[in-house]
């Protein structure tokens, strides 16, 4: 316990952050403004003024669904649970055991589902509605006052897609979340153990942190600065220090790494580990996964945006260049360290990539993005050799080595490139709907304050839950069990039949 805190206090001094996204209704509008303005104009009668208002209010368009953003934040929610399912579950399940395959796939469709039920129970309203800076309220329980008719904010004013449509979108990032953590601890912890500590990290990690970095009121709320600076009041608490997380670098990634690196921590090494062959049964698997990974990626990054928009596009023309980068960068060096270039490399390299252009995807430029799949791929290789062997945990599918050491590279990497000077989009003012001035050593000290947050956040959490659970279920499958294999003794069922 005691390694466990000084780890995670030793991380906690690296920090990182981001902005969001809401599925509030804005709050301002232009014509309501207008008519406040009128009404206080000295040259104006009450009688005109009041005239006036009433004829904006009239001709003010009604706020409406944009059809097409609509649709392709729904095809990419299908994408991101294309990813999830079967694209994570396989590419986890093939660096496993033969022994343990069918557990692992469990683990993940199961962790899936069930999120998925408590994102729409409690979840979206915990993450999604205005409350204090860390959590929302509960005002949107079971979805409550959602319709087919609700719509939710973009990044533009006056553009608007439907609100399940954001539900859902949403949904599917919370519920891979919680399949990522499974990776650290795999061929080891019990199934029921698994689904209780989901239910508690989701709950007081992952629905605060989505809130903290993605929450506010909209950009239709910000038509004046003094209505621009009582909006920002209401947003989550990452957001209001002004990290940004295009896609979910902390929210997501350092997030779940930390909860899994804790989990590996405190449930143990495996039987044999360090001293029996741990290879994984089936590089093919892994590959297909990593593929679908890839693929479903698209929907995760450029989705973000919100919007099918030019936006969009640089996310995903991001999304695709980072990744080859990584891939490259990470085989090359297994190469030059080890004479050989491998499958598993490749494949792990294309994670990295994904993993640290997350963060960045909307808010750097092309030649950002290339350094970013670079690095990625080199300081993740590192991750998952040099550093795991540092902390000296078990983490069995390197969850921590890429998805924490590449989303802290991202997230920080971020503030960088995010710069309009280094071809980045910089940061938009809704007040004076421009480009505002950008500063790069604010900005990444803001990214700061959001890994460090994270870090702490998740890190506490996770310590907490993994006891509670312990003491209650308890952690670890009996030495037996995990010797004959979970697919057989956790589940009654095997992957193959020779």
């Amino acid at each position: 316990m005691i390694r466990i805190f000084a780890i995670l206090a030793l991380l906690g001094a690296v920090g990182i952050g981001a902005p969001a996204w809401a599925a509030e209704t804005p709050a301002g509008l232009t014509a309501t403004s207008a008519a406040m303005t009128l009404a206080q104009a000295p040259s104006a009668t009450a009688e005109v003024a009041a005239a006036t208002a009433a004829a904006i209010a009239a001709a003010a368009p009604v706020a409406t669904l944009s059809k097409a953003d609509n649709a392709w934040i729904m095809v990419c929610a299908a994408l991101v649970i294309l990813m999830s399912l079967p694209g994570l579950a396989l590419f986890y399940g093939g660096l496993v055991r033969t022994k343990n395959m069918l557990s692992v796939l469990m683990q993940v469709f199961v962790t899936f589902a069930l999120i998925s039920v408590l994102w729409v129970v409690y979840g979206y309203s915990l993450a999604f509605t205005e409350g204090g800076s860390f959590f929302g309220v509960l005002d949107k329980v079971f979805l409550k006052g959602i319709t087919a008719d609700s719509l939710g904010a973009t990044f533009s004013k006056g553009v608007f897609i439907s609100e399940l449509t954001f539900v859902i979108f949403q949904g599917a990032f919370a519920a891979i979340t919680c399949c990522l953590i499974v990776g650290a601890f795999a061929e080891r912890a019990k199934f029921a153990a698994i689904l209780v500590f989901m239910v508690i990290w989701f709950t007081l990690s992952y629905a605060p942190m989505a809130h903290m970095v993605w929450y506010w009121a909209g950009p239709d709320a910000y038509v004046d600065a003094a209505a621009g600076e009582a909006a920002g009041a209401t947003a989550g608490f990452l957001f209001q220090k002004g990290a940004l997380d295009f896609a979910g670098g902390t929210v997501v990634h350092i997030n779940a790494a930390v909860a899994g690196l804790v989990g590996a921590f405190m449930i143990g090494k495996r039987i044999g580990y360090g001293r029996e062959s741990m290879a994984p049964h089936s590089l093919t698997f892994t590959m297909i996964g990593a593929s679908l990974l890839w693929f479903g990626w698209f929907g995760f990054n450029a989705g973000s945006a919100l919007e099918a928009s030019g936006g969009s596009a640089l996310a995903m023309v991001n999304t695709w260049l980072a990744t080859a980068c990584a891939t490259m960068s990470w085989m090359l060096a297994e190469w030059l360290l080890k004479g050989k270039p491998s499958m598993l490399g490749a494949a792990s390299g294309a994670v990295a990539g994904l993993v640290a252009i997350t963060p960045a995807a909307g808010f750097v430029g092309v030649m950002g993005a290339i350094v970013i799949g670079l690095l990625a791929g080199v300081i993740c290789l590192w991750g998952v050799n040099g550093l795991k062997h540092l902390l000296g945990a078990d983490d069995s599918l390197d969850v921590f080595g890429v998805h924490g050491v590449g989303g802290i590279l991202g997230a920080i990497l971020t503030g960088v490139f995010a710069a309009p000077s280094l071809g980045g989009s910089g940061v938009y003012d809704y007040v004076a709907n421009a480009v505002g001035e950008y500063d790069m050593t604010a900005q990444v000290i803001s990214q700061l304050w959001g890994v460090g947050t994270v870090i702490v956040w998740s890190g506490v959490v996770s310590v907490v839950a993994f006891k509670l659970v312990d003491l209650v279920i308890g952690l670890r499958v009996p030495e037996d069990e995990e010797r004959e294999g979970l697919d057989i003794t956790s589940h009654g069922e095997s992957a193959y039949h020779y």
